[in-house]
């Protein structure tokens, strides 16, 4: 099974894949580089922040981010492999909104400051202490790395006020699954779990 045919592209809620906890990466190989690449790419189209593999389909640890959100500010890009939130500190509520839920924001409430370690391409282990938008950014990604989405952290009136996207994205999903679009939901997690076997 070649992870890569079909081209990888960004899933959107309900897709099984956005509730799959992902496993982490045992090596990183010409696979993991080219996987890399691809969410790169698909980000910066999508004119995102970050992108999580759960977001493609694939349940591995690793996200993608651009803190700028710019693809011509290098400085700004990072490739983050079996990333962790080490350390949190003070809170601050800001707006979200995720490529996985094109067109939804929310205010969610995040921690100020994080201090995270993650794996960078050449397998090199980093640790950054992270402020305001970045730490924003790791939050959300290191989430949908164990199955947790934004809409998970809102309050009542956020909930509220989310409930009719969300029910779009369930009838536009469901209705894009009975056209043959997209597989059934049996066959997207039969689908993940080979995916976590090939990393055996």
């Amino acid at each position: 099974m070649n992870i890569l045919t079909p081209p990888l592209k960004i899933v959107h809620y309900p897709h099984p894949s956005l509730r799959h906890p992902a496993k982490p990466l045992p090596a990183i190989d010409e696979r993991v580089r080219t996987i890399a690449r691809k969410m790169v790419e698909l980000m910066y189209e999508a004119k995102g922040l970050g992108l999580a593999a759960p977001q493609v389909g694939l349940p591995y640890q690793l996200f993608v981010a651009n803190y700028a959100g710019d693809s011509t500010n290098q400085e700004a890009e990072g490739i983050y492999i079996n990333p962790v939130i080490l350390d949190k500190e003070g809170t601050i509520e800001g707006e979200e909104g995720c490529l996985s839920f094109p067109q939804l924001y929310q205010k969610v409430r995040r921690a100020r400051t994080v201090r995270v370690q993650a794996y960078n391409l050449e397998g090199q282990l980093l640790e950054l202490k992270l402020s305001e938008l970045p730490a924003r950014i790791w939050q959300h990604e290191v989430d949908h790395l164990h199955g947790v989405l934004f809409i998970d952290k809102l309050g009542p009136i956020g909930r509220l006020s989310a409930r009719g996207s969300l029910r779009e994205f369930e009838y536009l999903y469901q209705r894009a699954q009975k056209r043959g679009e997209i597989p059934s939901d049996e066959e997207i997690k039969q689908q993940l779990v080979e995916l976590e076997r090939m990393l055996m």
